[in-house]
Formats: structure tokens, C-alpha cells, sequence
């Protein structure tokens, strides 16, 4: 069974990660792992929002 996309909680994280890259104590080290991360996020959350899309222009 496929889990259900959770925009609002990506978009969260995506919050998280931004404010984590911002404060001067994050390592460079942490930083390439969140970026990493955001772009997973960003590339999941640009499908489901394609997928929603197409279902209402269906």
C-alpha cells in the first residue's frame, strides 16, 4: 500500500531546513545533507502538485 503524500508536513520540514542552513552553528557538513534533503522534498512536492493538477484539469 503506497503512503499518502503529506504536503503540509513537507513543506514543514522544508521550513526546518531553511531556518537549520540559516543559523551560523549548523556545520558545513550538515548543510550538504539538509540541501540534499530539501531537494528531495522540492522534487516531491512538485509531483504531488503536478498529480493534483492534472486530476482537476482531468
Amino acid at each position: 500500500m503506497e503512503k499518502k503524500f503529506d504536503y503540509a508536513k513537507a513543506m514543514a520540514e522544508l521550513e526546518q531546513i531553511a531556518s537549520k542552513v540559516e543559523d551560523p552553528k549548523t556545520s558545513l557538513d550538515d548543510i550538504a545533507g539538509l540541501v540534499k534533503r530539501s531537494g528531495e522534498l522540492i522534487k516531491s512536492c512538485r509531483e504531488y502538485l503536478r498529480t493534483v493538477r492534472d486530476s482537476i484539469e482531468g
